[in-house]
């Protein structure tokens, strides 16, 4: 083994040894959900499992409208990492879900053995102020609506049933650059970070 493999199996190891340290801490102080209304709250039977900070854009893009032209959501971009801790865990994007025939929908896949779950609104976004901060982009209950095994078989993100995005902070279409027919086509990356909770099915204990 080369000197260059010898390290990046190293870092490899150091990550995935970090990942379990703070996954356990998770685990021993419990993860503490924001409250979230009625309409938000995950169904019986599943558990949260994961909590992340993600960091990213929304992005938009120009096009004719009803009337006029007005800027329609394209999709996120964003890194996810563990709380309180600087290691990356998840990337979130658009992507086509094999289990809708290809329908793009909001996915997210994990760093370390790539496994993925795609996800579509179980509920209404929420935009209540007393929740949401001014200039935010709604809160969102998510149910998973596809998801694959990484190549070797990992399921560390395959497994979730829900996804809360909560704490969102940015992200709003922009209130300029979209007021015209010359415009169409222009793209806007709006940045925004916010917290995703992932669930998975098994009981409170």
């Amino acid at each position: 083994m080369t000197h260059r493999s010898l390290f990046a199996s190293g870092v490899f190891a150091l990550a995935l040894a970090s990942q379990t340290v703070a996954a356990s801490a998770q685990n021993l102080i419990g993860i503490d959900v924001p409250p979230v209304p009625a309409t938000l709250e995950v169904p019986e039977g599943n558990v949260v499992y994961l909590a992340t900070r993600a960091y990213g854009t929304q992005n938009y893009v120009c096009l004719p409208a009803p009337v006029g032209v007005a800027w329609k959501f394209l999709g996120p971009q964003a890194t996810l990492f563990l709380p309180s801790f600087p290691q990356q865990i998840a990337t979130h994007f658009l992507s086509a879900n094999p289990e809708e025939q290809g329908l793009a929908r909001p996915t997210w896949q994990h760093s370390f053995d790539s496994s993925v779950v795609w996800a579509r609104l179980y509920a209404l976004p929420l935009t209540d102020p007393n929740y949401v901060a001014a200039g935010a982009i709604p809160w969102l209950l998510l149910e998973k609506a596809g998801a694959a095994d990484g190549p070797t078989g990992g399921t560390l993100l395959s497994k979730t049933t829900y996804i809360h995005r909560v704490n969102t902070q940015g992200g709003l279409a922009p209130a300029a650059g979209c007021t015209a027919t010359t415009h169409v086509g222009a793209v806007a990356l709006v940045p925004y970070s916010t917290d995703y909770f992932f669930y998975r099915a098994g009981r409170k204990k």
